[in-house]
């Protein structure tokens, strides 16, 4: 939707001030967008090249800018991740997904905002914060915070495990609140930990009530409470692997250096030294936090080897694999009954139609 038009101060003309998910391809105008994600890499030849993302709420273009090109320099100094710029862009759809050839482009100002929004009752502030850049949960993180410690509350009873997880919750409740479940695939944004842990627990509480009564003479008795304490606690680790600044996700040098599978170990064993949770039960819930990711090859040290710990894998696959697919039917505009295989989970969609 078009905001307003406004006169630009080098050329004299009036610009469309569009927002990034409404401009079809080819057209031309003048946006806000997020300067989502800023990558270095180069090619086999040695070529160096960035790879950006910028998006508002509803829509995400990622696209490479060459360091020979007219704008690899000022990408390379002083483009940075977490910054709402203005740009002049043209949007194009090709066969390596959506991107935008830049005419203009500088960080926006607070002078800017009348131009962002319709909102008469929107501060600067509020118009130039980040987090109005990006999806968010469906939920306000409160409320899935909220509904998370309402399920902990149905399950598990007084104790060493329930301990450990409501100390956990308590300690890092703001941090929670903000967020996101991983930097570049799913639930990306501010309160997507949340909507994720919460999808995860309550799709594992599922599946363990319903093979509890399947498997009823396993030996021992498959455990509901443990499954959802290792559904709560299985990303815990992202708290610190990721690091938040602004509206940008980054890995944090302990997140490339030790990653979230062993961090959320370590997380998870001070709390249980601090709440008394030791023995099998601490043993059992390392290990599905351990083995949750399923194989060596996606970052788990170990596979899933209780029922406990391959519920909880299953639950936070579908969980995030379909969050993904989520994005993509909502995002992808090619033509036709496929969209590009140029995703989060890298392959084509079908949307349906022939």
């Amino acid at each position: 939707m078009v905001t307003r038009l406004e006169p630009d101060a080098t050329d004299g003309e009036y610009r469309a001030i569009i927002a990034l998910a409404d401009m079809q391809p080819g057209q031309q105008a003048d946006l806000f967008a997020l300067l989502a994600d800023k990558e270095q890499l180069a090619t086999r030849e040695g070529k160096l090249f960035f790879r950006v993302t910028f998006r508002d709420a509803h829509r995400e273009v990622t696209f490479p800018i060459w360091i020979d090109s007219a704008w690899g320099v000022a990408c390379r100094d002083a483009w940075t991740p977490g910054v709402i710029y203005k740009l002049r862009a043209t949007y194009q759809e090709t066969k390596y997904g959506p991107q935008l050839e830049i005419h203009k482009i500088r960080a926006a100002t607070a002078a800017d905002a009348a131009t962002n929004d319709t909102d008469a009752d929107q501060t600067e502030t509020d118009v130039l914060d980040p987090r109005r850049f990006e999806p968010g949960p469906r939920q306000r993180p409160d409320a899935l915070l909220g509904a998370l410690t309402a399920l902990i509350d149905e399950i598990c009873q007084e104790g060493p495990l329930r301990a450990t997880l409501m100390h956990i919750l308590d300690a890092h409740r703001d941090t929670l609140l903000n967020w996101p479940a991983s930097a570049r695939r799913h639930h990306t944004y501010s309160g997507g930990f949340l909507e994720h842990t919460l999808g995860v627990a309550t799709a594992a509480v599922s599946l363990a009530r319903q093979y509890t009564a399947v498997f009823d003479d396993i030996e021992p008795a498959l455990d509901v409470e443990l499954v959802l304490a290792g559904a709560v606690l299985h990303d815990i680790g992202k708290l610190r692997e990721l690091d938040r600044t602004g509206g940008a996700t980054s890995v944090t040098a302990s997140g490339s250096l030790v990653g979230h599978v062993i961090a959320g170990r370590d997380i998870l064993r001070e709390a249980a030294a601090e709440c008394g949770l030791d023995g099998e039960p601490l043993l059992r819930l390392e290990h599905i936090v351990l083995s949750h990711q399923g194989t060596a090859e996606h970052g788990s040290p170990k596979q899933p080897m209780t029922p406990e710990a391959l519920i909880v894998h299953h639950a936070d696959a579908l969980d995030a694999q379909l969050a993904m697919m989520h994005q993509t039917l909502r995002e992808d505009t090619t033509p036709g009954p496929m969209t590009t295989h140029r995703n989060a989970l890298g392959r084509a969609v079908f949307r349906g139609g022939e």
